[in-house]
Order: structure tokens, then C-alpha cells, then sequence
């Protein structure tokens, strides 16, 4: 059973630290052109550079590059093994609307976490809209967890895999969990979902949002979608058709599943649908809720919610490697 306390959501539990970062990213963004008006190929610029709102991560010396072939493909993949004998390996599907974000600019994260759970990490490098729009990416990220169930054991000692991402990438990774259902039978021994999209239709909290910048808008997700599925190439398309929102989906025979979100986050109505539906089709479900956590509040450095969902969401990996 699913418990949620209505404080999370009461204004008065974001803690001063988290709402003073809140208002700091708030006015860092209001001074800055948004992706909409600069576009893709200019975020990724400065992202890569450092100069965006969560900085930039050094590259580990752990990582290194593999290629996952499978299905006729062949996708980049970012690869993390800390050595000694392995509890499981950690699929990873990275952010940013299925626009932005690349596999190697988390290094230090995803090496952290290869060392501290002891398990190896491979995070893809999907293909990026515009200029691949739906099906490519979540092509590539089934085509890697094909190569990696195929290749887990030699690779690292374990065929125990955890699949997760935030933001559009827990959007990827719950679709990657129903085709590796019902194109392969293979099932993960969990997932880490994290302020995911599971309704491209858009769920009320989305619409109802505004023009706020937290991290993400209205618009900015409307822009995002659009991306994904140009209006020119898709005039017909139906956003509810479960392969390609997750919510509206059979749910039934997946793995645990922890769900996590911010209460000040646009897209907090995908988790808050999407976790009690994973719970009713039989599957072992966790639902994280952080009172005034924006999207992506989990990657700001420092932040006490932030190392509280790390914490909690690495207490749950290791429960699905055991």
C-alpha cells in the first residue's frame, strides 16, 4: 500500500535550504533566454561547457566507451566498473526532454554509485530529437538492454539489472521495461523512476502549471513534446497509445519499481498517476515524494533533499540486487 502524508505537499515543510536553492535557480533562469528562444544545439553547448545551472561533472576514470549491438544497432554506451565481484548492474537512461543531456556528462554520479553498490553501470547514449524524433530513442535504449541482458554475464559477473532515469529518462526507461516485456521476456530486477513522463498527452499538473521556470514550463515541456513528435510528421498522433505513454499500459508481470518527485515539479502528476497503477497490476511499488523538490532537484550538489533521495534510492537498488 502506498502512504502519503498530506504534509509533503503543505509549503510550510520545504525546508529554508531547499526553498532558498529554489529561488536562486528561479532568478539564475529568469535572466537567461530559454531553450525555446536560443535552441537545442545552444543548451547543449552550454551544458557541455559548465555554464549551466548544475554546473559541469569531470569525466571518471573509471568510464570508458562500448558499443551495445543489437537489433541491428549499434548504440554508444557509457561504461562504469569499480572492480572486485559485482552485486548487479545499473542500466542508466539520462534527461533532458529526449533533446538534451549526453551519457557521459554524469560521470561522477553514476562512478559514485558503481563504487558505493558495488555494481557495474552502462548508461546510452540514445539518439536526440529534433533531429531523431520518436522512434530512435527509445530504439537505442531497448537495443542496449538487449546487448547488455545478452552480454551482462561476461561483462561484469551478474545478470541482476537495474534499470532508471530521471525525467525523460524515466519516460525511456519504463518503456524499455514493457518491450523488453513483451518483445524479449525478459524482465529487470528493478527500476529507479525519477520524476518521469509517462503521459506525452500531458497530465493537469503540467497543464496547469504556467510559466514558472523551475528547471522546466508549460511551454518548455509542450516545446520538448513537440520535438519528440513534430505536429508535421505526426498529425495524427495519439498520445494516449500506450507505447508511447506508459501510463495508459498493461502494467502487469514488471519489476519493483521505486518512484521518486518533487513537489514543485510541473510533471508531478505522472509519478502520482503512475506509481498506485504499478502498485494495482501486482508489482512491489516505493513512491518518494520531496516537499519542494523541483525537477531535477536530486542532481543539485549538496542539497540535504537531494542526499536524502540518493540514500534512499541506493537502499533500494541494493534491495533489487540481493
Amino acid at each position: 500500500m502506498l502512504i502519503i502524508d498530506p504534509k509533503v505537499f503543505d509549503p510550510a515543510s520545504i525546508a529554508p535550504e531547499t526553498q532558498a536553492m529554489n529561488d536562486q535557480i528561479e532568478a539564475f533562469l529568469a535572466s537567461r533566454p530559454t531553450i525555446m528562444e536560443v535552441g537545442p544545439e545552444v543548451v547543449r553547448e552550454v551544458r557541455r561547457s559548465g555554464e549551466g545551472v548544475l554546473g559541469k561533472q569531470p569525466e571518471h576514470e573509471m568510464a570508458r566507451w562500448e558499443t551495445a549491438k543489437a537489433l541491428g544497432l549499434e548504440v554508444p554506451v557509457r561504461v562504469f566498473h569499480p572492480g572486485g565481484d559485482l552485486k548487479g548492474i545499473y542500466l542508466h537512461i539520462h534527461g533532458g526532454g529526449h533533446v538534451l543531456g549526453n551519457a557521459d556528462l554524469q560521470d561522477q554520479t553514476l562512478a559514485a554509485m558503481a563504487q558505493k553498490l558495488s555494481c557495474g553501470v552502462v548508461s546510452v547514449e540514445y539518439r536526440l530529437a529534433p533531429e531523431n524524433v520518436w522512434p530512435a530513442a527509445p530504439d537505442d535504449c531497448e537495443a542496449a538492454a538487449v546487448w547488455l541482458f545478452e552480454n551482462a554475464q561476461d561483462l561484469f559477473g551478474t545478470d541482476k539489472i537495474v534499470v532508471g532515469g530521471e525525467s525523460a529518462g524515466g519516460h525511456l526507461s519504463a518503456v524499455t521495461i514493457l518491450r523488453m516485456r513483451d518483445n524479449h521476456d525478459k524482465r529487470f530486477a528493478g527500476a529507479n523512476l525519477i520524476y518521469g513522463v509517462y503521459d506525452m498527452s500531458g497530465t493537469p499538473s503540467v497543464k496547469l502549471w504556467g510559466e514558472r521556470n523551475l528547471i522546466i514550463s508549460t511551454p518548455i515541456v509542450n516545446w520538448f513534446a513537440d520535438q519528440l513528435f513534430p505536429p508535421e510528421q505526426f498529425p495524427d498522433l495519439d498520445k494516449e497509445d500506450a507505447a508511447i505513454s506508459p501510463l495508459y499500459a498493461d502494467l502487469s508481470g514488471l519489476c519493483p519499481a521505486i518512484f521518486t518527485v518533487g513537489t514543485l515539479d510541473p510533471i508531478l502528476d505522472d509519478t502520482l498517476f503512475m506509481a498506485p497503477r504499478w502498485l494495482a497490476a501486482g508489482n512491489r511499488t516505493e513512491l518518494e515524494i520531496y516537499p519542494g523538490g523541483i525537477h531535477a532537484f536530486d542532481m543539485i550538489p549538496g542539497l540535504p533533499i537531494a542526499e536524502a533521495q540518493k540514500k534512499r534510492t541506493y537502499d533500494f537498488i541494493a534491495s533489487c540486487f540481493a
